[in-house]
Parts: C-alpha cells; sequence; structure tokens
C-alpha cells in the first residue's frame, strides 16, 4: 500500500494559496460557482427540419380481383402465383355439368318456342282467310292472333335464355382482362365459390406505387398530391420523386393504420412487384409545431414540462408544455415553447428552479446561448439524446 507523504512547508504553503484564492472571491460569487453546473442543451426543431419514415412495398397501380361471374366448383387452377399472364388468358375453370345441364334446358325450351311460333303462325293465316270470307267473326280471328302474338314473346324469351345460357358456359372459364402478372391466390381446385368471389388478385402491367400505412396520430399531417421522397432498398442513397396519390377515409380494423398508396412522379423507376422501400415525408406539414428530444420532458403528476436555460443569466426555469403523441426519439411541443427557447436535454431530473447551469453541446463545447451562430446552434440542436444511460443519469459528470 502506498501512502502519499507531504512535508509541512508544503503543506503551509497549499493552504496559504487556499486562503489567498478565497480572499479574491466574494460570497456570491463563490455560491455561484458552486451551483453552476454543466447541462446539456439543444433548441427545439422545427417539424420541417425533420423526415418521418414509412417502410412501404412496390405495388402495381390496379390490382383487380378476378372472380367467376358464376358460383361452382373450381375443377382447374391453370396458373400459379408470380405467372406472366396476357389478356384472355385462362385462368382457372369452373365444373361445366351443371352449366351443360342448364344449356341443354333452354335449348329445348328454344325449340318448344319455335315449335309453338310456327304451329301458331299457320293457324293465324288459314283464319286471316276465313274471316276474309266471312266464316268466322273478328272476335274469333282476334284470339288466334292474341295466341300468336303470345308465341313471338315466348320464342324471344327462350332465345334470351339461350343466350345468357351460353354465357354461363363461357362464364365457366376464368379469363384474364390484361397484361399482368398473378399477385395473389385466394381459391384452389376443388374449392366451390360463390358468384364474384375473388379467386386471384392481378398486378396489371404499368404504372407502379409504393403502399405505406400511416399511424392514426399522423395521419391528418397528409393529404393527396403532397410530395414524397421514394427510396428502394435495392438501390440505397438514390431517392425519386413522388406523392400522395390515395389515402384511405378508414383505418384497418386491425393494425389501426390507415393505407397510402405513393405514386412515383417518372415511370423510368424500373421497380419491380414486391420490392422493399421507404418513403421519406418532410415536415413542411407541420412546420408550425416544435419537437423536442425526449430526454428533455419531465413530468411531474399530469402535468409535463421543460427547464428552460435564459441566456442572460444562464439559469432554469420551468416551463409547462403541452406535447403530442410521442415518437421515437422526439416529442411534438403543440404549446409552451417558442423556436428560440434553450431547453435542457438530459439529466432533467437533478435540476432545481433558479439553478445556474453552463450550457454545453454534445461536444462539451460551452455556448454561448445570446451569441451562438446559426452553425453552432444546428449543430447542438440535432441532439436527441445522450449516447449512454451513464451520460443522461449523469450529464454533470466531469467532462
Amino acid at each position: 500500500m502506498f501512502r502519499s507523504v507531504l512535508l509541512p512547508g508544503l503543506v503551509a504553503t497549499g493552504v496559504a494559496a487556499g486562503v489567498l484564492s478565497l480572499q479574491g472571491c466574494s460570497e456570491p460569487e463563490l455560491e455561484k460557482k458552486a451551483a453552476a453546473r454543466p447541462a446539456l442543451v439543444a433548441q427545439p426543431l422545427s417539424a420541417n427540419a425533420t423526415q418521418d419514415v414509412f417502410p412501404g412495398e412496390i405495388r402495381a397501380r390496379y390490382e383487380p380481383e378476378l372472380g367467376f361471374r358464376i358460383g361452382g366448383k373450381i375443377s382447374q387452377r391453370l396458373v400459379d402465383v408470380g405467372d406472366r399472364v396476357s389478356e384472355g388468358t385462362v385462368l382457372a375453370k369452373l365444373d361445366t355439368n351443371d352449366v351443360s345441364l342448364r344449356l341443354d334446358a333452354v335449348r329445348a325450351q328454344m325449340a318448344s318456342a319455335q315449335a309453338d311460333h310456327k304451329l301458331a303462325n299457320s293457324e293465324l293465316e288459314r283464319y286471316r282467310e276465313l274471316m276474309e270470307r266471312n266464316v268466322i267473326s273478328r272476335s274469333q280471328f282476334d284470339s288466334f292472333e292474341s295466341r300468336f302474338d303470345a308465341s313471338v314473346a315466348q320464342l324471344r324469351q327462350a332465345r334470351a335464355n339461350l343466350n345468357v345460357a351460353r354465357n354461363q358456359a363461357d362464364y365457366a372459364s376464368l379469363k384474364t382482362p390484361r397484361d399482368g402478372v398473378i399477385a395473389q391466390r385466394l381459391a384452389e381446385a376443388g374449392q366451390v365459390v360463390a358468384a364474384g368471389q375473388a379467386v386471384f388478385v392481378l398486378a396489371v402491367d404499368g404504372d407502379r406505387e409504393v403502399r405505406i400505412d400511416l399511424p392514426e396520430q399522423d395521419v391528418g399531417h397528409f393529404k393527396i398530391g403532397m410530395p414524397v421522397g421514394i427510396e428502394l432498398w435495392s438501390r440505397p442513397g438514390q431517392v425519386f420523386e413522388g406523392k400522395i396519390r390515395e389515402l384511405s377515409p378508414a383505418a384497418d380494423p386491425r393494425s389501426r393504420t390507415f393505407e397510402a398508396r405513393v405514386a412515383f412522379e417518372n415511370t423510368s423507376v424500373g421497380a419491380d412487384l414486391g420490392q422493399s422501400a421507404r418513403v421519406f415525408v418532410s415536415g413542411a406539414a407541420n412546420a408550425d409545431i416544435l419537437s423536442i428530444p425526449l430526454s428533455a420532458l419531465t413530468a411531474e403528476g399530469d402535468a409535463t414540462y421543460v427547464w428552460v436555460v435564459k441566456p442572460d443569466t444562464l439559469t432554469l426555469h420551468k416551463t409547462p408544455v403541452d406535447v403530442g403523441p410521442y415518437q421515437e426519439e422526439v416529442v411534438p411541443v403543440l404549446r409552451g415553447l417558442q423556436a428560440q427557447d434553450w431547453v435542457v436535454s438530459a439529466g432533467t431530473h437533478l435540476l432545481r428552479e433558479g439553478q445556474t447551469v453552463i450550457p454545453v453541446d454534445r461536444q462539451n463545447r460551452q455556448l454561448d446561448l445570446k451569441q451562438t451562430p446559426p452553425a453552432a446552434q444546428s449543430e447542438a440542436t440535432n441532439v436527441t439524446e445522450p449516447n449512454s444511460e451513464e451520460e443522461q443519469a449523469n450529464p454533470d459528470a466531469d467532462r
């Protein structure tokens, strides 16, 4: 064990020096120096200086759900997910036994209607000759004429039923209306489907866009036509211009998010279906709202407040604020702060009203809050939270 040894002469010299230094400072100055402590400070960020990032997926602009126009049992499925199809390609077929029987029945009705019409026509001609010879009365002829008109209507009805039955026989084959790619398969061979039930989802060739989900607290900040930036995961660093084309008016019942579609501003992006993408949205829509780091916010009961540093005296003032929904690293301040205010962004639980502090930035550089140039202010306000829990818990440690 080592023990430090001080000579008597050195001890006396040190004590004398300390006394002289204390005599050179007044009591208020000593208290001020003792109370002052370093404090990490930041200015509120304007929403237009931040960007929200939303993950998304490349989708086709037109994605119709394809289904049979009649109900029945699927007998064949001829395509798989990812297959490229052209207009008129048969995707699946229904069991046609019932459709064929229906067509045969309608054909028989058509034959019967034709026979009745032929008989009514011949009788009408014969009774017209008899009436001209005054063998029958006018009322009897009108009766046969009415029977003929009924046979004409029945023949027309039978012909229409035959056309419908033929169409239904064609509807037993599901065909694609346009060129594209099979994006989803919603039914399988052997399954009984109803008329109009979706069996496939077709991603039509042409325009591509990004599908994103917006949280409830942010959906009110977005509008159709709002400009955004789009970055493909396969091409990092290359940002494409886009705009919000479609915004769902209702939230998804499970995720409680609102679907939005973001269209590319040009058609030469070359994005493939299913690719991952990111959509960058600037805070221009919330330019009047400020945000501060989460670590700068303190709560006491139901009230929330921050510690504001007065530039003239470098003393702290507890300022109540109203905040919006918490985000990952920052929280929006709705009322209570100005853009030029400086707030303590770490160690707020160790502060007290009127305390004197030494404002510093992230690089431990002391700041002059009255003369800090815009560049230094920008650098200081980019602070979101301390690098480590230790720094946040003890921001006034030796720097």
